[in-house]
């Protein structure tokens, strides 16, 4: 009877009608997804939408993309008071988010990218409530980030809930966090911190119990403690408990997820429940080993993502779209991921977690920071909100605490070295990392933080290829203590500029052949490949995003430096290179596919292949098996006029293309 009242009470939208439930089980939580109005710049003219939402779908990729206010309003049907406590929860919302319920002011948040809460019990009535939401994506001098090579989506991006708890229970607002923090200090020794929120005029006393789940379900640890908790307060509780036969959290090649469940109770009646998918594992950065999983050296190689873009909803994207970005980012063959430049959705690191992946995660100081208290201020308060509200995923194995800041100044040097004691007094088991661009690896903007990074794109912007290597170990040679990774690289390129064989472009122009984004990645890896000093590389980008102030390669107000396309549909000759190198499937795959139409009879055939061999056809002639060297197989052939058929063969696997030479 009760788990079938909860049931039914999640699905619920536009009604909190299941007063009973909320006694009989420990939360009720009601998506607030659908029954929106949405009205541009100012109350008025309003128009039906659903959340997600972002009011730059249709202009992010635009000069000027409007930055702004968007009101957001909607109506609530709640029963009459129970005792209990309702919390207003919202995913993320850009930038800033003011809220009004029947005409009175909730409270106001402040950043884009965490989750937040407010607490709405003594404001809902019995029957219609009207809820009523300014988002503003403005440039606001307070709020981070003040800058950043991407559009600034605004909006109800991400999705709103109500949440109704018992009046005694896990905290709802700990800066969004679960209110429950899992850890192991020792494998065999999980320990949870669990703070306990008493909404009571009166002390209660409770019993806290945590337990930890294997992948099957059974209980294999279990810690119990009781607590008094005063009226009106927040007590943490400490758990400890034993493990037999830990297993370890192995990123990609065993990403094994334990179940934390953790509950208080009252003379037997059950108050709240807190569920969390936990991992056990060590992360250590070595200067000359490169990161440590559990002990042995692991190579993290991956890409930077940005938020995930559907064409028609921008940013404004669901579970589905983002599992759709995570399954061609599996088939990479990934084992990491730079989270660029901000907090990601829950559901992404949920993602990373099941999958695998180690999450570089950062802070929104982008570009500059500002000189005010109150932008100290927010930017403590949007590193407490990352830390919190990730610490219990296995795949987060660093804070990153800014990316090219670019002015070295004491203002900037003063706000890092804040978050960097901020983030260790949150998470003291974790390092923090900055991302260092144009500016010396041991000069000042580079040393508040355990691990550096550096963004570097030699032979794209400056310099050639072959500068890379020499860059690296240079680094390496100054600051010999102090682990670091290769942040950002990367080139330009577009599908539909062919050029073959290629000459180099120009970065700034309208010119971005595909060809020559495949030759720097060529070139890049290998240097990257005999550096294992390096803790981590990421290739900018995954995907191709929006960054409106761009006028360059295919289209404006993109940054086409993805391995795929912006609208996921053509992944390009490099993405395949680091399948090649990074996947342990069996693949091959023709490059420069997309240069169809040909002039010069004479032309080489490049093969990406992770087999030791492959074998070529023309027109139906054999021409033979040739190893692959360094993923890599060539063949010179003589086109015929007219279209021509090219087949490869490779470790069971085959590609096709036809190229077409002009008579």
């Amino acid at each position: 009877m009760h788990a079938t009242m909860t049931r039914v009470c999640r699905v619920l939208v536009l009604a909190l009608s299941c007063a009973a439930s909320v006694q009989a089980a420990p939360r009720t939580v009601t998506a607030l997804d659908d029954g929106w109005e949405f009205a541009k710049g100012a109350p008025g003219g309003w128009t039906a939408v659903a959340l997600p939402h972002t009011f730059n779908a249709d202009d992010g990729m635009s000069p000027n993309p409007y930055r702004g206010a968007g009101w957001y309003r909607r109506t609530l049907t709640a029963p009459a008071a129970t005792g209990a406590r309702t919390y207003l929860e919202f995913d993320g919302a850009a930038l800033s988010t003011d809220v009004w319920l029947n005409g009175t002011r909730i409270g106001r948040h402040e950043g884009g990218f965490a989750r937040f809460r407010f607490d709405v019990t003594d404001q809902l009535r019995a029957g219609a409530n009207t809820l009523l939401v300014r988002v503003d994506n403005t440039r606001q001098p307070d709020v981070a980030p003040l800058g950043g090579d991407y559009t600034l989506y605004g909006g109800l991006y991400r999705r709103v809930r109500l949440v109704t708890t018992a009046d005694v229970h896990v905290d709802m607002l700990d800066a969004g966090g679960p209110g429950v923090y899992f850890s192991t200090p020792r494998a065999e020794r999980p320990h949870w911190r669990v703070r306990v929120a008493n909404d009571r005029a009166r002390a209660e006393n409770v019993v806290v119990t945590a337990r930890l789940r294997d992948a099957a379900g059974k209980v294999v640890a279990t810690a119990q403690r009781s607590a008094a908790l005063p009226a009106r307060a927040v007590v943490p509780v400490e758990l400890d408990a034993a493990l037999a036969n830990p297993h370890l959290w192995q990123g990609v090649e065993d990403p094994y997820l334990y179940t934390s469940e953790v509950t208080v109770a009252r003379a037997d009646a059950l108050l709240d429940r807190v569920d969390n998918d936990v991992g056990i594992r060590t992360v250590q950065l070595d200067p000359d080993r490169g990161l440590l999983l559990n002990g042995k050296p692991y190579r993290v190689h991956g890409v930077n993502v940005h938020l995930t873009y559907v064409p028609g909803k921008g940013t404004a994207a669901d579970d589905a779209d983002i599992d759709a970005d995570y399954r061609i980012l599996e088939e990479l063959g990934v084992t990491g991921l730079r989270f660029a430049h901000y907090q990601h959705n829950e559901h992404s690191y949920a993602l990373s977690d099941r999958k695998g992946f180690l999450v570089w995660t950062e802070l929104p100081l982008t570009s500059e920071v500002g000189a005010s208290d109150a932008f100290a201020a927010n930017a403590a308060q949007q590193a407490r909100e990352l830390v919190r509200q990730n610490f219990n995923h296995p795949s987060v194995f660093v804070w990153g605490l800014g990316n090219e800041i670019y002015k070295v100044d004491e203002v900037s040097g003063r706000v890092l070295d804040a978050m960097q004691k901020l983030v260790h007094a949150e998470d003291a088991s974790r390092p923090t990392a900055y991302a260092n661009c144009c500016a010396p690896i041991d000069g000042p903007q580079a040393l508040h933080t355990d691990a550096v990074g550096s963004n570097v794109y030699f032979g794209w912007y400056d310099k050639e290829f072959s500068d890379l290597a020499p860059f690296l170990a240079a680094n390496h040679a100054k600051r010999p203590r102090t682990p670091q990774s290769l942040s950002e690289y990367g080139a330009g390129g577009s599908a539909l500029h062919q050029e073959d064989p290629v000459r180099r472009p120009v970065a700034p122009s309208r010119w971005h052949p595909e060809q020559y984004q495949a030759l720097y990645h060529e070139a890049a890896w290998r240097q990257i490949e005999a550096a294992p000093w390096l803790w981590a590389s990421y290739v900018w980008t995954g995907f191709d995003f929006a960054s409106a102030g761009r006028n360059e390669g295919d289209a404006r107000g993109v940054n086409d430096k993805g391995l795929v396309s912006m609208d996921r549909k053509v992944r390009k000759d490099a993405y395949y290179w680091y399948q090649a190198n990074w996947s342990k499937k069996p693949m091959v795959y023709i490059t420069s596919r997309r240069a169809v139409k040909r002039t010069a009879a004479d032309v080489e055939v490049k093969v990406y292949s992770n087999q030791p061999a492959a074998r070529l056809m023309v027109n139906g002639v054999d021409l033979g098996e040739r190893a692959v060297e360094g993923r890599i197989a060539r063949w010179p052939v003589r086109l015929q006029p007219g279209p021509n058929r090219i087949e490869v063969q490779a470790g069971g696997q085959a590609d096709n293309v036809e190229w077409t030479l002009a008579p």
